[in-house]
């Protein structure tokens, strides 16, 4: 709202308020610190991209030299557009933006022109243009807001994770139920989760997402928990064929492949095909793989290359199967050459990671020929 006007410019609340900022005298002000403060400035009050440009150029103006506690810079309209590139008319829309933001306040000439007063033996004693005293002394200010900016960015991070975990695990319930269980209904949950789906921000947004983060935990645990009970009631009719399908983990590796073929009837199924195009590490150590028994000897010998105990390669037959576990070795053996020749280091104990696969397997939680598909797209692009 126009107060009042003096020498063309309209006197506002904003202009008010920045002159109420001063530095102590004396103070010293370096052109670091205030090129510091134009850094938070520009996070915390998200600037846009023409007013971030003409306020680093007003502080890199900044001769270090404090008039009765203002950091007056006079750059004129030219030299900013020398230095920015920015048109004329970009410029004073800039300045007029930085004003009402409170990081400058204009101190204007009789004749509205920007310049410096020089006493007799040429030391500049003041200046008319803008004073960006109420920059330098709001940096504590700019700094508190970027850490709670950064706290809520770091808790919507979470909450998204929370989401694609949960949206994942729901999608996978579904698919385990509409393949093992194609006469339970589930539709109400399928539709529940489009629509979760559909209304769900991009990942970078910063809209209030807690009520979608609660609603895909629910339908999660429901999907999770009529899988649970469907799969109780059928261990309990068919436990014995299960435990023999399985094998016993005390058995010797040399035994699997003998067992191969029964355990394949059980299990989920594993494109064999999609896994030897998409892990083709095995090759390197001179291994052949042509059928699903193949598959099988290989894998039992390669879990020693990758770090994996007997012991793990035993549990991962007990839980998943002969076939699933081997598959599982040749991933984990995929993901780390991948990762060492990339020279990111992510898997430090491949046998570790194994073992934690296997388990994610078992508990549903990882779906091995999905995962497949999702690597070999994101090779093709």
């Amino acid at each position: 709202m126009q107060i009042a006007s003096s020498g063309g410019r309209r006197l506002t609340r904003a202009v008010l308020a920045a002159r109420e900022h001063s530095v102590e005298k004396e103070r010293g002000v370096a052109r670091k610190e205030l090129s510091r403060a134009a850094r938070e400035a520009e996070k915390a009050l998200e600037m846009r991209p023409t007013l971030r440009i003409v306020l680093k150029e007003l502080a890199a103006c900044w001769g270090e030299q404090e008039f009765d506690g203002r950091l007056m810079v006079w750059p004129s309209n030219d030299y900013l557009i020398s230095r920015t590139g920015l048109s004329e008319r970009s410029i004073r829309n800039a300045l007029r933006g930085l004003i009402e933001l409170e990081v400058i306040a204009p101190r204007d000439s009789a004749n509205g022109k920007r310049y410096a007063v020089k006493n007799a033996a040429g030391k500049v004693v003041d200046a008319y243009g803008y004073d960006l005293a109420p920059l330098f002394a709001r940096y504590a200010e700019f700094v508190a807001l970027n850490d709670a900016h950064k706290r809520r960015r770091d808790e919507q991070d979470r909450q998204f994770e929370a989401i694609t975990i949960d949206r994942r695990a729901s999608q996978e319930a579904i698919a385990a139920l509409r393949e093992q269980y194609p006469h339970v209904a589930i539709d109400d949950e399928e539709q529940a989760l489009e629509g979760l789906i559909a209304r769900t921000p991009r990942r970078g947004s910063m809209a209030p997402i807690g009520d979608l983060v609660r609603d895909y935990r629910g339908i999660r645990e429901a999907l999770e928990l009529r899988f649970s009970r469907l799969e109780t009631g059928q261990r309990r009719h068919h436990l014995p064929a299960l435990e023999n399908n399985n094998g016993s983990p005390s058995e010797p590796c040399t035994k699997l492949p003998e067992e191969a073929e029964r355990v394949r009837s059980t299990e989920h199924p594993v494109s064999v095909g999609l896994l030897l195009e998409i892990c083709p590490a095995y090759r390197e150590l001179d291994e052949e793989i042509q059928t699903v028994d193949d598959l099988v000897v290989v894998g039992s010998r390669l879990r020693g290359t990758i770090g994996a105990h007997k012991s793990a390669w035993l549990e991962a037959v007990q839980q998943i199967g002969a076939v699933r576990a081997a598959a599982a070795v040749l991933y984990v053996l995929q993901l780390h050459t991948d990762d060492v020749a990339a020279g990111t280091n992510r898997i430090r104990n491949p046998g570790g990671y194994f073992r934690a696969l296997v388990r994610m397997i078992a508990d549903r939680r990882f779906n091995l020929d999905t995962e497949l598909h999702a690597l070999r797209r994101r090779r093709m692009t």
